[in-house]
């Protein structure tokens, strides 16, 4: 029915023109997002089979050229002439010098397998031995690094990580490992540059971005140069990035959907290994098919606005006849009751035209029809009095929580302690009883609880320079008061009470039951108020409750609530002396609190 009723109420114009989208517009935009659709799928699958070849082909290349520094480990580990060489003791420096040259195992090994290895360091501490950067004294710096510990613990299992080589300044990929020098426990470790170059050679062949990282996210070879040596958190913050092991994840890489494809290394008795990543983002791979989309578009649109400017022409000519009975009508409206129309014809403009004269005979009765339906507006200010209730019910002054936030803020920047945590649990619990504060009563006991966060909540924002106590007669804590009828109280007496006090504040609340009810007395320490002020605030509460939007709240909106509820009874009674600190004292009136 509302579908019918939107097309009677649309010109000839529109519906045809609807009728045609519908019919002709919506269809080829469908079946033209579904070809879109799948040739954006068929182009990322095809990109995404692409890159898992790519990094397949690069984990296979870079298991091969690793698997050189690690089969050269296998025999150092068992030859017994370096160990001798790293661990003998050695009478003068001219025994080291003669020993060094007469081993040549090292020096043949970078020879042989230059393109795989780019460096042999042996380091064993040996106090008679020489540094000649293969057999190398470690210093506290080395043997205190991860690596060097790591290599240690692990008792002669392989690692793989990014290390810096003293001898040229410069951070590569390095087979580390222990190994047992001699039967007296001691032990030494052997790192194995693999050759940077041959690693980067690798990946910059390919033509999505690829990465080989360790297992401290640290980039060992990259095809783009400026993220060698980088940490992968520094460049990708995405959790699929940094710690998912093989597979593939979608992501977002600086805004754009992207694809990452993951392939783990993990070499033969290693205790950690390498991963190759590689990334792709979809718009850049689906820009060539974009283009062929956008030119299938221009030729899609072109057509469609050729036939809906023969839709219009068509349209139009169905439209002037009733154009003619439009205008015809638009002078009846205006105030010619005389007006007729004659259009020839049998079709249904035809028959609205005959019509048309009965119709205007009725006007007149259809207008006092129209003009009996303008009544009975005045309900509004029979509850005026309960609005004015509940707007101020709804007034909390937030600055107290913007404060505090901001306090949580600095103090968590500088101090970096967890309790904060706890200040901020405190100050959601707050935030949270305020916002779902209604128009009834609540127990007493929920006030005072909010009341213990807010007074907590400064606490750690004024730490010792704010002091509180809570005095309560237990048997009120089930007594119905109205909501944020003592908070706000609290909050005067915290900021009167530090306004101009070095020393801090002193709060006191005190909550007695009476058979009648309860009295409530709020005390702080603060400047307090002379004489004049003091009048002009007790001449402030007495006043008629007449507050506009934007006026203040605090003594006068608990004031005016208590009045509202309870009577003139149980308005405020404030006593303050300067430098003396200021006393408020209300009544609520109730039933049994048991």
């Amino acid at each position: 029915m509302f579908v019918i009723r939107m097309m009677n109420d649309m010109k000839m114009k529109k519906k045809l023109a609807l009728v045609f989208i519908s019919a002709a517009i919506i269809p080829l935009l469908i079946c033209g997002l579904f070809l879109i659709e799948k040739l954006r799928e068929i182009v990322i699958n095809d990109a995404f089979s692409q890159a898992s070849a790519n990094v397949e082909r690069v984990q296979k290349r870079t298991e091969e050229l690793i698997n050189v520094p690690l089969d050269i480990s296998y025999r150092l580990m068992t030859d017994n002439r370096m160990k001798k060489v790293a661990s003998q003791q050695y009478d003068s420096y001219v025994d080291v010098i003669k020993t060094y040259r007469e081993y040549t195992d090292i020096r043949d090994y970078l020879q042989l397998y230059n393109k795989e290895i780019s460096g042999i360091r042996v380091y064993v501490s040996n106090p008679g031995a020489l540094n000649n950067w293969e057999f190398i004294q470690p210093s506290t710096k080395i043997t205190s690094s991860v690596w060097y510990q790591e290599a240690v613990a692990q008792k002669g299992l392989v690692g793989w990580n990014l290390i810096l080589d003293e001898r040229y300044g410069a951070e590569n990929l390095s087979l580390i490992r222990a190994f047992p020098l001699d039967e007296h426990g001691r032990s030494g470790v052997l790192v194995m540059n693999v050759n940077k170059q041959q690693l980067h050679a690798i990946v910059e062949q390919e033509s999505f971005p690829t990465l080989i990282v360790d297992d401290h996210n640290r980039i060992v070879a990259a095809n783009e140069a400026d993220m060698l040596g980088k940490n992968l958190s520094d460049i990708h913050a995405d959790s699929n990035i940094l710690s998912s092991q093989e597979g593939s994840y979608d992501t977002q890489i600086n805004g754009k959907s992207s694809k990452v494809v993951i392939a783990n290394l993990n070499p033969e008795n290693s205790w950690n290994g390498l991963r190759i990543i590689s990334i792709f983002t979809v718009s850049e791979i689906t820009h060539d098919a974009n283009q062929i989309i956008m030119l299938g578009v221009i030729v899609i649109t072109g057509s469609l606005i050729v036939a809906i400017l023969l839709i219009y022409a068509s349209a139009s000519l169905i439209s002037r006849r009733l154009l003619r009975l439009s205008k015809h009508m638009s002078r009846v409206g205006a105030g010619s009751w005389e007006a007729t129309i004659e259009i020839d014809g049998k079709d249904e403009v035809a028959l609205l035209s005959r019509q048309f004269n009965a119709l205007v005979r009725n006007v007149n009765d259809l207008i006092h029809e129209v003009n009996e339906t303008n009544q009975q507006k005045n309900l509004i200010e029979q509850r005026q009095n309960e609005m004015k209730f509940k707007m101020l019910a709804s007034q909390i002054n937030p600055h107290f929580l913007f404060n505090s936030l901001e306090s949580i803020r600095m103090e968590a920047h500088i101090r970096k302690q967890e309790d904060i945590a706890e200040a901020v649990w405190m100050l959601s619990t707050l935030l949270r009883s305020s916002l779902e504060v209604g128009n009834g009563t609540i127990e007493l006991r929920e006030e005072l609880e909010r009341i213990r966060c807010y007074l907590d909540l400064q606490k750690f924002r004024y730490e010792d320079r704010l002091i509180y106590r809570l005095r309560v007669d237990p048997m009120t804590e089930r007594m119905q008061v109205p909501p944020l009828i003592i908070q706000p109280l609290i909050e005067n007496a915290v900021i009167h009470g530090l306004d101009n006090h070095v020393e801090g504040a002193v709060i006191e609340l005190e909550v007695i039951g009476v058979p009648e009810g309860i009295h409530i007395t709020v005390r702080d320490n603060g400047a307090g108020f002379n004489t004049e002020r003091l009048a002009q605030i007790r001449e402030e509460l007495s006043a008629s409750v007449q507050e506009q939007e934007g006026q203040r709240i605090g003594l006068r909106n608990v004031n005016d609530r208590l009045v509202l509820l309870y009577g003139a009874s149980s308005a405020l009674q404030i006593e303050s002396e300067p430098g003396r600190g200021t006393v408020v004292k209300f009544f609520i009136r109730g039933g049994e609190f048991q």
